[in-house]
């Protein structure tokens, strides 16, 4: 027996010494405890030098390299020089923080290994548990259904596939979009993520089908303008198919009048879209999800658990109302994923008929930590914070003239610029600005434009980020605008 035993673990990939792995496992895990503990002693992102990036191009390793070794690698020239999105001082883009139950969560998660494309499993269980949190959450009705997958980016895809198959019927799926559908025109501010875009793109329709709808001076879509678009496309012959609410732009947190955009959509017959990427976690703080009013009339809901949810990436989630049709537009009939009523080919149906990966992670859980963990009531005060704390920025902007708000604060997003001297550059004073903030690890922008302006744009999306860091950002923005104007001046 025990010839047999080591003949089965000839080529296992288990150590050989379990008591040795486990003192390197708990090594790995408090280095990591103690990265997110002492984060803001570190800088919020600092570019790696030429010697470190030239580690990396190595031949692919031959023979074994002891595990504490390439964790040092790991410690000595990756560790340092990631984007930094866990830093209170990182604003640039719209990323979660993410927090130790997720990561915890998803040690767990990587350990079980689960393939969570279907078969008969509780971890299923615990994803379509979620799915009915986030029905109740967001006011759907019980026959909706939800899926995880990347991020709003693949949510927002699976959503345009859904309304095609409503549109063009099962036959789209083997026969492919009909003649008409050159017609079919979708509606969306130019607000807009690009990957709005892109999921037109994938699904065949062509991204030239998208109306882009001007904006008011929030960044919200202007209504009139819409109705007034629909009106000749209408007289011209065209067919409106979608219509895309924002919950949040990724601009500058704007939400659009969910409302009035579900009523155009249901006069006119359009599928009603919401991207919630950014702010429909907002439902959770009953502060701001009064002004979600009208998100609960979607046809579809796209979101990340992994930004204002603090879940560690990848985390994010289509919701879609009319569950049976979402089943139509993905299950597959192939032979390998044949069910059964019992056993492990039972319990359908799986999360692979909502989507199109039958390979997926077990992503669920560790939103299903995070949302137990710290509850509904505790994430609802963390996000309302960020939105104080974004407010608490745009007043200070207000006190200095060398500084001028671009767009009203609405939710967690600041777009400001810092205004130069009479006859400047100012849209390349502030993209030099944005690159000295980052590069000194103090804080870290981003740009992005508002009304033709380029602006250094504040995200305060961490649950970590408090009024002491934006303060930090904001005379640091001070400080180099005046250095690089008294530099160019000298010069």
């Amino acid at each position: 027996m025990d010839e047999q035993k080591k003949e089965c673990g000839q080529t296992s990939l288990d150590p050989q010494d379990w008591d040795s792995l486990r003192r390197q496992g708990h090594r790995m895990l408090d280095d990591m405890l103690d990265y997110l503990q002492n984060i803001r002693q570190r800088p919020v992102w600092q570019p790696a030098p030429g010697d470190v990036r030239r580690r990396f191009d190595v031949a692919l390793p031959v023979a074994e390299t002891p595990l504490a070794t390439v964790h040092q690698q790991f410690l000595d020239d990756v560790l340092p020089y990631a984007v930094g999105n866990p830093h209170p001082g990182f604003m640039g883009w719209v990323h979660g923080g993410g927090a130790p139950v997720g990561m915890l969560a998803e040690m767990l998660a990587a350990g079980l290994n689960a393939n969570l494309g279907g078969r008969n499993q509780i971890p299923v269980e615990v994803e379509r548990q979620i799915t009915r949190w986030m029905r109740d959450l967001f006011g759907f009705p019980a026959s909706a259904s939800g899926v995880f997958v990347t991020g709003t980016s693949m949510a927002t895809l699976i959503a345009v596939w859904v309304a095609r198959t409503r549109l063009a019927g099962e036959s789209v799926r083997e026969q492919g979009l009909p003649v008409e559908a050159k017609r079919w025109t979708v509606y969306a501010s130019r607000a807009t993520h690009g990957s709005f875009a892109h999921a037109l793109d994938l699904a065949g329709l062509g991204a030239d089908c998208w109306r882009v709808v001007p904006v008011d001076a929030h960044q919200c879509i202007d209504v009139a303008a819409l109705k007034a678009g629909l009106q000749r496309d209408l007289a011209a012959g065209f067919q409106p198919f979608m219509l895309i609410g924002n919950a949040g732009t990724v601009d500058a947190g704007a939400i659009d009048a969910l409302n009035s955009l579900a009523d155009i959509a249901s006069s006119h017959g359009m599928w009603f879209h919401v991207d919630g990427a950014l702010g429909a976690l907002g439902m959770l703080s009953p502060e701001i999800a009064p002004r979600l009013a009208g998100i609960e009339r979607a046809d579809s809901l796209a979101f990340d658990f992994h930004k204002w949810g603090q879940v560690p990436y990848d985390a994010g989630f289509a919701l879609i109302r009319d569950g049976e049709l979402h089943q139509r537009t993905f299950v597959s009939r192939a032979a390998y994923l044949r069910r059964e009523q019992e056993g492990l080919a039972g319990g359908s149906p799986w999360p692979c008929d909502f989507g199109p990966d039958l390979s997926r992670g077990f992503r669920a859980l560790k939103a299903w930590f995070t949302l137990q963990v710290y509850g509904a009531q505790r994430m609802g005060r963390m996000i309302a914070e960020t939105c104080a704390v974004a407010a608490w920025l745009g007043e200070q902007i207000a006190h200095h003239e060398e500084l001028e708000l671009l767009v009203p604060v609405s939710l967690n997003i600041v777009c400001f610029r810092h205004r130069g001297q009479d006859g400047a550059d100012v849209d390349a004073l502030n993209a030099a600005i944005v690159v000295a903030v980052q590069n000194s690890g103090l804080a870290a922008p981003s740009t992005t434009t508002i009304q033709g302006k380029l602006a250094i744009r504040a995200a305060i999306v961490n649950h970590r980020t408090c009024r002491q860091d934006v303060d930090v950002l904001l005379q640091a923005v001070l400080r180099f605008g005046r250095q690089l104007q008294n530099g160019r001046r000298e010069g």
